[in-house]
């Protein structure tokens, strides 16, 4: 009696079957992946698109030099002035005050979280942490003009309600969970090959950390960064409640400030007729603040390549 060196196959006609189930289902999820991707580049473009159009309308009326060039932003005043240099001014200041919170701190969480807490501190402080993302930034605007601004009333006399420096602390902290938990993760994947290679040559643990994990860490802390910057630009309630509307060019934080969001929020409240010249300029404002956010993105993917280009 012989005995088959392969295996009997019980239903070669079911296998067959189950195998080519298989690929379809494969092919279905990939093409549904796929769907969704496209839908999201799609709806990218749709966006875009409808910037581009509508502020073209706008710049057909005003234009690029004036928009560019002159340091006066009354598009709903009689005598109308359109530099965008006012709300590009502003934007940029409460910006740096929030990133000014939010980096040092933010980064310096990360290093505790990933670094020096036990795992169960860690894992009772990253979700303590990212709780303050789940705020909503109405609260947040409230707590800048009702906490925090007659605080600041009190340490620096003069300053006014509304004003930047209030709306940027706030802002900072809104953001600081953001780049805490994204750098924590790009941190704590580093592996631990290098730590113990760093102080097998006699590193200390400080030197390790900077030395050896925050450079290869790199890319996913710029990340966390870039992400931090986009979305501090792009907030609109917290510097709308707080930071008042004053469309005069100013560079002082402790006055009141209109950003490029709390404009388009003025506008799109009824203060300007649909279709008017006043209405387009959210469109132009729109597409400023979607370019000023497109060059962050490029300078920061341009960064991380020379980094990794310069260690490789």
């Amino acid at each position: 009696m012989t005995i088959s060196p392969f295996p009997k196959l019980v239903n070669a006609d079911l296998w067959r079957a189950n195998r080519t189930a298989s690929k379809w289902s494969q092919r279905l999820i990939v093409g549904i992946f796929g769907l969704f991707a496209v839908i999201s580049v799609f709806t990218t473009f749709g966006i875009v698109f409808t910037l581009v159009i509508d502020a073209a309308g706008f710049f057909q009326e005003v234009p690029l030099s004036q928009f560019l060039t002159d340091t006066k932003w009354t598009p709903l005043f009689f005598n109308k002035s359109f530099g965008i240099s006012v709300l590009v001014t502003s934007t940029l200041m409460t910006t740096c005050i929030a990133l000014c919170v939010s980096l040092p701190l933010g980064l310096l969480a990360a290093v505790c979280l990933s670094e020096y807490a036990p795992k169960k501190v860690r894992k009772w402080l990253k979700p303590a942490l990212e709780i303050l993302s789940g705020i909503p930034s109405v609260v947040y605007g409230y707590f800048a003009l009702l906490f925090v601004t007659p605080l600041l009333q009190k340490l620096i006399p003069g300053i006014q309600p509304f004003n930047a420096l209030s709306a940027g602390l706030v802002l900072g902290v809104s953001v600081l969970p953001l780049v805490a938990s994204l750098s924590e993760d790009a941190i704590y994947a580093v592996p631990d090959s290098l730590r113990q290679g760093s102080y097998g040559l006699g590193a200390t643990k400080r030197e390790t950390i900077t030395n050896v994990v925050l450079p290869a860490a790199l890319s996913g802390i710029v990340s966390s960064f870039i992400l931090a910057i986009s979305r501090a630009i792009g907030e609109t309630m917290i510097v709308t409640i707080a930071a008042g509307q004053s469309t005069t060019l100013n560079f002082n934080p402790l006055e009141s400030v209109s950003t490029m969001t709390a404009f388009i929020v003025q506008v799109s409240l009824g203060d300007a007729a649909a279709g008017s010249l006043a209405f387009k300029t959210i469109y132009a404002v729109g597409l400023t603040l979607f370019l000023i956010t497109l060059s962050l993105n490029i300078l920061s993917y341009w960064f991380v390549r020379r980094f990794r280009q310069k260690y490789e």
